[in-house]
């Protein structure tokens, strides 16, 4: 499945499916790919954004024509599991966060899906999407947007601001300096390294969201691209490869509902501790 029709070597093969369908802007117009390997920060990952947001879309129509058509009476069975759902995620939120802010379980929620079906894409064989992409003339194409860091970092980026955010609202800016400056060691000779411990640690939260989700949904996909490997082997690996894939898919079930889980969870605990007022 290479850019130019020619038969991939199992490194190629590989170094192909980790490529995501890359856009820049240069003197010339738009370039892709190779040809942004000098645009550095400005190289936007088209199939990532374009999955990332299509799926976000999706979920917020699903639960909103879910929550339009729910009934009293005996609900269908889509109902049920966004029922199911939502009452784990609101008993979560209840369980964890202690202050009071209405914004909390809906971005939970929101978390916990959004995430959970960027990774449910992993799910899909490796080469079905690739394949149908190189059809219509697009070469590159990475369906996990949780396996590019840029949109793991992002969203991590994100619960980074709420922190900040509600760090200062609930303890005001003297309270939020205080918070930076005067913890562990409560006394003024020791501010410097307060200072140096509290920013450490603040900045530690977003960044071991984004690489904890990042790292284990691209293990996940690069064994998967492994496994499809073996495929093209003799008959007896390829058996082989029949059952591992069977075997990854039944685990890699639970792998990318715990990982959605986790963000989730860190997120409101995170949100949690920063209403918190020492």
């Amino acid at each position: 499945m290479a850019a130019t029709g020619e038969a991939l070597t199992p490194q190629g093969y590989i170094q192909h499916h980790l490529t995501n369908l890359q856009v820049c802007a240069t003197d010339n117009g738009l370039a892709f790919n190779s040809a942004c390997s000098e645009a550095g920060f400005w190289t936007w990952h088209i199939d990532s954004l374009l999955f990332s947001v299509g799926l976000g879309v999706l979920f917020l129509g699903l639960f909103r024509s879910v929550a339009k058509k729910a009934t009293t009476g005996v609900p269908g069975k889509l109902q049920c599991f966004v029922e199911m759902v939502v009452e784990f995620v609101d008993s979560s939120v209840k369980e964890t966060f202690h202050g009071k802010n209405p914004l909390i379980a809906p971005l939970a929620l929101t978390i916990f899906g959004w995430v959970f079906m960027m990774n449910f894409m992993d799910m899909v064989p490796v080469d079905w999407l690739p394949k149908a992409a190189e059809l219509v003339g697009v070469d590159y194409m990475k369906v996990v947007p949780t396996a590019d860091l840029n949109i793991t970092l992002s969203m991590a980026l994100g619960v980074f601001v709420l922190i900040i955010y509600y760090s200062i609202k609930v303890k005001g800016i003297s309270g939020f300096v205080k918070e930076l400056t005067l913890q562990p060691f409560n006394h003024w000779a020791m501010i410097p390294v307060n200072l140096l411990l509290e920013t450490v640690t603040l900045i530690a939260k977003p960044i071991s969201l984004a690489l904890r989700l990042f790292g284990n949904l691209y293990a996940g996909e690069l064994i998967f691209i492994l496994i499809a490997l073996m495929y093209g082997a003799n008959l007896a690996i390829s058996a082989l490869g029949v059952t591992l894939q069977l075997g990854w898919l039944i685990f890699h079930i639970l792998v990318i509902t715990l990982q959605a889980f986790i963000f989730m969870m860190l997120t409101i605990v995170y949100l949690s501790m920063a209403h918190e007022d020492h």
